[in-house]
């Protein structure tokens, strides 16, 4: 009798490495083995990085990324994409192009700067993310300084949120979410559909400052939802749900900012 075990859902994040394991892939890999998939992955930059921040970065040749990304999706296959940190305007367009007729959903996160404030996106890419890699997004989930970078508006509460989606999805993703946790008050994204269908979702606000690699996380989170078979308001939602009690959970290492619980659900 055979004892072969079937493969669960396959995610790939094509993203920077974090050194000290709190956001980048790192952060992917735990959210997507925490959420019952399997996750692969395509580095595209290496960071020297810890609890205080971004000490520097190096790319990884455009060739890597294409080589990572063939090897993974022609033999392995996927059910979701996530995208993460790019870099640079060579790396846009490489991760552009080969998402173009991507098989599954892709997510991207489009990463401009880190937990800290130190810049992952040179300042002369962000057109070509804009240009290139949001069309072929079927999510987009900016942060609120983000948001900014890609459409100009500046959000300053919720009622912002609207317009600033609406000018995330002109940009060419079928979704757009825009998280408000910079906000204050309770934390409210807004999620902006295709048909003009808007989904709130809201969660209440922790006093804890161990938040590094939320952004990373929840990305992520959604791309295992889509890979299960979640249509994407309730994939949001569930990632939202797990994100939540990761940054609830989230502790203290280094002397700065530490990372959110990944494994919450396992030690409750």
């Amino acid at each position: 009798m055979s004892t072969e075990t079937a493969a669960p859902p396959r995610v790939l994040t094509v993203a920077g490495s974090d050194s000290g394991g709190g956001a980048g892939i790192q952060a992917d890999l735990k959210a997507m083995l925490a959420l019952g998939v399997h996750g692969m992955s395509v580095i595209t930059a290496v960071t020297a990085q810890n609890s205080l921040g971004v000490q520097g970065y190096w790319e990884l040749p455009a060739e890597a990324v294409r080589a990572q990304y063939r090897s993974v999706v022609d033999d392995i296959g996927v059910q979701a994409v996530k995208t993460g940190m790019l870099a640079s305007i060579e790396l846009v367009e490489t991760v552009a192009d080969l998402l173009a007729d991507a098989p599954a959903p892709v997510v991207v996160d489009p990463v401009g700067v880190s937990k800290h404030g130190d810049a992952l996106l040179a300042a002369n890419a962000v057109a070509t993310l804009r240009g290139r890699l949001l069309p072929v997004a079927t999510l987009a989930t900016p942060n609120l300084h983000e948001v900014t970078q890609l459409t100009g508006i500046t959000v300053t509460g919720e009622r912002d949120m609207l317009d600033a989606a609406k000018a995330l999805r002109d940009l060419g993703p079928d979704w757009a979410l825009i998280k408000g946790g910079h906000l204050d008050g309770e934390a409210a994204d807004l999620l902006l559909g295709p048909d003009g269908q808007t989904h709130w979702y809201r969660a209440p606000r922790h006093d804890n400052r161990h938040t590094h690699g939320t952004g990373c996380t929840l990305a992520s989170a959604v791309a295992a939802q889509l890979a299960k078979g979640d249509p994407v308001p309730q994939a949001v939602a569930r990632a939202k749900a797990y994100v939540t009690g990761a940054i609830a959970h989230g502790f203290a290492l280094g002397a700065g900012i530490g990372p959110v619980d990944h494994f919450w659900q396992a030690r409750d």
